[in-house]
């Protein structure tokens, strides 16, 4: 059978080959139309068998879609685990590639194919180079999103929920031990984190094992967790107290010994590494950070190549801002401005709990005013609702400055943008406005929330995530609201183009730790010379690109090429162009790699001149 190339994407999808008649046993002809059909109905069944049978795999995927499933069990964390999803996503791949023809699928299933091959592809790709992610890192590692992922999706409103929450809170000792056997490999291998790393992952776990009923204070994340959720539930008198005293006994027996096995264990680590910060001093180091940049950007672009993306970008931005900065009459540099917001306390809120509040309110109020005017850039519109929510203070340490989480799929759960509020000066009044569109709406939740409720498309397809096209569209969500005229500030206008060099100097900084031997010190100095964000926003920042290898360059790249599909199609279609329909030709497809998204818009393009 014939398999399809990115590379013949575009033309395989301009209409449908004309399929000759075909004779079963002798009869009559069945028509193109019926075949085409019944071949891409008959791979849309197998994508949603390969779906569930991924999904069988990860109960912990199953809770966060909202299902009941498993949710007693937790994921198998091991390397044999990986290298047998390795196995199995290779068959996938021969299987579809040996019992499908792409010539007789309907243009949407022609797009199924292509991704699914490109997604198994990738995955195999970022597999064979996986001995240098680390494991643990301060931004995502199994130490804190374990206990995060149970505070924030597994529910207890049944005896049994109940239950199943004490069942994974004694398989902490395995999971986390998995992760633990990984990441001493990866000693084994000369694969360790740079030294101030192991600060940042210790804290977290302490956290997690400090309070009751590990220690005297108030109740534990976990045990404070488990007591809410109880306490909200139907569940009361002998049986409530049951429960409680289980759930103390598996935080002593299971969570703790494996919290104090980790431990000890970075301390060992931190005791063997060095203070080099960069993917450089990685085995094969070379072809781990293209895979990684591969697999972000979805493009082939080198290091040097998005380095120099970065510098013109930074230049270009920083002409704007002189702009603005002429505009409020600012006596001074350009660094002398971002001294100014760095410092006045204008630009921020209260560092207190009443600020943090006022921050939350002011936030929801931004994306409240953007979902009202919605009609002026979109024909498509999420049915799923979202809020803004603040990063719980176990983690707020190290969690990102600002995330969003997508909404369940049974509607359970609405899209949640989460806002890292551990020091207000760290969430300036000037970047908030840009913050949460690209967070909330018109970003990630429209985009995100979009996919999952897209009609007729494979689950992998729905709830898939390409970082470039993702970010990408977050980063140019921050911008469109211009268009309706919803910055009237002009230091939050100036805000925007904040957050817009911030990613364009995220593609020095990551290739210059990464590809140049950049120091973590010569990494800031860089940002706080070229950007406005405070420095302990800087900091953070460089302290996620040196555990995280090529992630940050996606957003930027990402933009640009949103930025360059719109306005190849301005010139294309002239008064014709509708940026409502130009942005359901971006979104109503789903995630996918930029090439692709390319061949969409170049179809949606011919479709409109063809009107």
């Amino acid at each position: 059978m014939k398999h399809l190339s990115t590379t013949a994407l575009a033309s395989l999808m301009i209409g449908l080959a004309i399929l000759p008649g075909c004779r079963a046993g002798g009869g009559p002809d069945v028509d193109r139309a019926t075949i085409v059909q019944q071949e891409s109905d008959r791979l849309n069944a197998w994508f949603a068998e390969r779906f569930a049978e991924g999904l069988a795999r990860s109960p912990m995927s199953q809770t966060y879609f909202g299902k009941r499933d498993n949710q007693d069990k937790l994921d198998d964390n091991s390397q044999i685990a990986q290298d047998e999803e390795a196995a199995l996503r290779q068959n996938w791949l021969a299987e579809m590639r040996r019992d499908f023809d792409v010539d007789r699928l309907d243009t949407q299933t022609r797009l199924s194919y292509t991704l699914f091959e490109v997604e198994q592809a990738d995955w195999l790709a970022t597999h064979a180079v996986a001995q240098n992610d680390y494991v643990f890192q301060h931004m995502s590692g199994p130490h804190s999103s374990l206990p995060s992922f149970i505070i924030n999706f597994h529910k207890i409103e049944t005896e049994a929920d109940a239950r199943a929450y004490i069942s994974r809170l004694n398989a902490f000792d395995d999971f986390l031990g998995q992760a633990e056997a990984r990441a001493q490999a990866q000693a084994n291998a000369g694969v360790l984190l740079p030294r101030f790393v192991y600060d940042k992952i210790t804290s977290p776990a302490q956290n997690i094992i400090t309070g009751a009923p590990f220690t005297p204070g108030d109740d534990s994340p976990l045990f404070k967790d488990f007591k809410a959720k109880l306490d909200a539930s139907d569940i009361g008198g002998a049986l409530k107290a049951e429960l409680t005293q289980n759930a103390q006994e598996a935080l002593l027996t299971a969570v703790k010994p494996a919290y104090d096995s980790m431990l000890v264990m970075f301390e060992k680590h931190a005791a063997m590494t060095t203070d080099e910060d960069g993917a450089w001093k990685l085995p094969n180091a070379e072809a781990y950070y293209s895979t990684r940049l591969k697999h972000y950007t979805t493009t082939d672009l080198t290091a040097d190549e998005i380095h120099n993306i970065g510098l013109s970008e930074v230049a270009r931005i920083q002409a704007r801002m002189q702009d603005i900065m002429d505009r409020v009459e600012f006596d001074g540099s350009l660094q002398d401005f971002y001294g100014f917001l760095r410092s006045d306390p204008q630009f921020t809120y209260a560092n207190d709990d009443d600020g943090r509040a006022a921050y939350i309110t002011d936030a929801t109020a931004i994306i409240d005013e953007m979902k009202a005017r919605l009609d002026g850039l979109f024909l498509t519109k999420p049915k799923a609702d979202m809020i803004v929510k603040r990063v719980e203070p176990f983690r707020e340490a190290t969690a990102f400055g600002a995330f969003y989480d997508s909404p369940a799929l049974d509607g359970s759960r609405p899209g949640t943008y989460y806002i890292n509020l551990k020091d207000m000066v760290d969430q300036p009044t000037f970047l908030q406005q840009a913050l949460a569109y690209h967070e909330g709406i018109p970003g990630h939740h429209m985009q995100i929330a979009i996919a999952q409720e897209l009609q007729g498309l494979p689950e992998f397809r729905a709830l898939g995530g390409h970082t470039a096209f993702i970010e990408g569209w977050g980063l140019y969500a921050e911008e469109i609201p211009k268009e309706l005229g919803l910055y009237t500030d002009p230091y939050k206008e100036f805000g925007q183009l904040g957050m817009e060099i911030f990613r364009a100097a995220r593609l020095v900084v990551d290739t210059g730790i990464h590809a140049k031997k950049w120091t973590r010190e010569e990494a800031a100095q860089y940002y706080l010379a070229n950007i406005p964000n405070p420095e302990g926003d800087v900091r953070a920042e460089i302290d996620r690109y040196i555990v995280w290898p090529g992630q940050a360059t996606a957003y930027m790249i990402g933009k640009l090429k949103i930025i360059e599909l719109r306005r190849k199609a301005e010139a294309a279609l002239g008064d014709a162009f509708d940026v409502r329909e130009f942005h359901d030709a971006v979104l109503t497809n789903g995630s996918v790699p930029l090439d692709i998204l390319e061949a969409n818009i170049d179809i949606y393009i011919a479709d409109k001149k063809d009107q």
